[in-house]
């Protein structure tokens, strides 16, 4: 009887973590949340990365994680399907106990600040670099902060709503820049294919996977809040990752195709070279800052739900009953470190591409897969609890 009673209180802390939140997630919010969370980024600085690494092959190896990204979120469904109820923290509290359970949730929280430097780099070096140069770097991150606390303070279903609003201007920002690309298309840019040989190409995929492991931990920590998650997680899970590898994919052709990944992989932010490149018709020759106003609401969602998904797992690991009050800390916490790493130009491009893939390849691939293994080994424990 009091183990019943203690396995109530967890599903119970689980349930109660944002008090706003109502549980009314449905599948396009579920989609559009992965999809602004890995696009942003994805487009923004790894297509430059991927350039430098395989030239013009960084199509194929967007495709490449795209499919790695597909077979690991399934399998964070398949830990969580049978008690969709559940986040990875407090399913892991239920196998482990209550320390194994503060661990995952310490975890995931490192995971979510060691990636707000790379959000933070494609922010500002998006804003900053071409619009702004003269404004102080601190106005980059108070900002968006702000702007992502308060998203946060009002809830997981706002923010999802957001989401969903993102995912119409990211459809907008693609067929603009396919129209405006079209004219200078050029597919021997694109020649020949796999010159590197497929190991390499293959490697170089790893930093794509760094984009989807975002939508992996938001996985982790979003899929009790989705309707029917047990039943229908999986497919709309393959559908988010799938959705957003094809539409980074658009890019990567197009920068390949039309500024050649020599010239893509001498850009930081290689998207704004392509959109300075690209015009419609006579008028719009340059629609850099159409690109930005599209831009704006994905890249605010991201900062906003990093804060989210920090201040989950502070609370969890504090043993709190809501996560506001942490909100306003994690939100200090983001920013410091978000502005030591992008303060240094040279100290935030060795962190993209070398730090980073460290640090998040090894979380988003090993913790479903330990959960998982873990789930087979005491499922007994788990049904007898239940």
């Amino acid at each position: 009887m009091n183990m019943k009673l203690k396995m109530q209180r967890v599903s119970q802390q689980a349930r109660t973590s944002n008090q706003q939140s109502k549980f009314q997630i449905t599948n396009g919010m579920f989609i559009a949340m992965m999809v602004n969370l890995i696009f942003v980024k994805a487009i923004g600085v790894t297509q430059g990365v991927l350039a430098r690494s395989i030239g013009q092959d960084m199509w194929i190896t967007t495709m490449l994680g795209m499919f790695q990204g597909m077979v690991v979120i399934y399998i964070t469904y398949l830990v969580l399907r049978k008690t969709p109820d559940l986040d990875f923290m407090s399913l892991a509290q239920r196998l482990l106990g209550k320390w194994f359970g503060k661990l995952i949730a310490l975890v995931i929280f490192a995971f979510f600040m060691a990636g707000f430097g790379p959000v933070m780099l494609t922010f500002v070096y998006h804003i900053q670099d071409y619009f702004l140069p003269e404004a102080p770097l601190i106005l980059f991150f108070v900002a968006p902060l702000l702007v992502g606390a308060l998203g946060c303070y009002y809830g997981l279903e706002v923010m999802a709503r957001l989401a969903l609003v993102g995912m119409l201007f990211i459809f907008l920002l693609n067929v603009l820049i396919i129209i405006g690309s079209t004219n200078e298309f050029d597919i021997r840019n694109l020649l020949p294919v796999l010159e590197n040989g497929f190991p390499r190409t293959f490697m170089a995929s790893l930093n794509y996977d760094t984009d989807w492991a975002f939508a992996t931990m938001l996985a982790a920590i979003v899929m009790p809040s989705l309707k029917n998650a047990g039943k229908i997680g999986g497919t709309t899970g393959l559908i988010g990752i799938g959705a957003s590898g094809l539409l980074t994919m658009i890019w990567s052709i197009l920068e390949g195709a039309v500024l050649s990944s020599e010239v893509t992989s001498q850009y930081t932010v290689s998207c704004m070279k392509l959109a300075r490149n690209a015009h419609i018709g006579t008028f719009l020759q340059r629609y850099e800052m159409i690109m930005i106003a599209l831009y704006s609401i994905p890249i605010l969602f991201e900062v906003m739900f990093f804060i989210y998904a920090t201040s989950v797992c502070a609370t969890r690991i504090f043993g709190l009953k809501s996560n506001r009050s942490m909100i306003p800390i994690v939100s200090v916490i983001l920013g410091t470190y978000g502005y030591w790493i992008v303060g240094d130009h040279y100290r935030a491009i060795n962190y993209l591409e070398e730090t980073w893939p460290r640090i998040a390849l090894p979380i988003a691939f090993g913790l479903p897969v330990l959960l998982l293994i873990l789930r087979l080994m005491l499922g007994k424990k788990l049904n007898k609890q239940s």
